[in-house]
């Protein structure tokens, strides 16, 4: 090979290497989402939303962080109540990152770890509540998982919203018990509603024969005065 061919194939491999240095330097960065990057394995800085140069083969993009308003839904989870009655409740937590760089490096996996804190506080929450108290006492235990979880999550830098209840399930034996009650409920209001609509007929009836026994006295005592007046005047006359 040639002196001039060797000379050559360098010029071309460094071409090759400038190329991928400035394609690799150059970095560009959606609106809605951060960027984490590294420089030498440490934290270096937290790129905006869009275009950044990076020092080829010395930066690295660590993560890319979706800055927007999240909503995830966990699936449902057994909760034991205060009268030791098992529970199913699906959860939805709306939370947003506030601080890429806390969400990066406090937290291995926070979505993960904003489940497993929003199981364990319901847990606590519902622990303390009859299973009465837990169907109807929905919006308190939303306010007490948003408290707990919005600052446990913080130093995360993780702001969470709002917690909602999608469901409480009951166990099938008391779902079961609390239909045939709602059944025996209605069966019952529109017996009520039977027997009142009864008693209003008749005692509409009863006030409707009594108004048409005063009307016929009233024009039967009518023609007799009548007639006696007729009687009277045609005895004058």
């Amino acid at each position: 090979m040639e002196p001039g061919d060797i000379v050559g194939i360098l010029l071309i491999l460094l071409l090759v290497l400038v190329v991928v240095s400035v394609f690799r330097a150059v970095f560009k960065v959606h609106q809605g989402y951060t960027v984490i990057v590294e420089r030498l394995g440490r934290y270096h800085k937290t790129l905006q939303p869009g275009l950044h140069f990076l020092v080829p083969f010395f930066d690295t993009v660590r993560q890319r962080i979706d800055m927007r308003e999240q909503v995830v839904s966990f699936p449902p989870q057994p909760v034991i109540t205060e009268d030791n009655l098992v529970v199913s409740i699906d959860t939805v937590i709306y939370f947003q990152v506030t601080d890429p760089v806390a969400a990066t490096y406090e937290i291995a996996n926070y979505i993960s770890a904003v489940e497993q804190l929003t199981m364990t506080t319901l847990r606590n929450i519902v622990g303390g509540m009859d299973l009465e108290q837990t169907l109807t006492s929905r919006e308190e235990i939303n306010r007490g998982l948003s408290g707990v979880l919005d600052e446990a999550t913080g130093r995360w830098g993780i702001r969470v919203g709002r917690v909602e209840i999608k469901g409480i399930d009951p166990p099938p034996s008391i779902k079961d018990s609390m239909e045939k009650q709602m059944r025996a409920d209605r069966d019952k209001r529109a017996a009520i509603l039977t027997a009142e609509g009864q008693r209003q007929s008749a005692i509409l009836t009863a006030e409707g024969n009594k108004q048409s026994a005063i009307l016929n006295a009233e024009g039967e005592r009518e023609a007799l005065i009548l007639q006696a007046q007729g009687e009277k005047e045609s005895a004058i006359l």
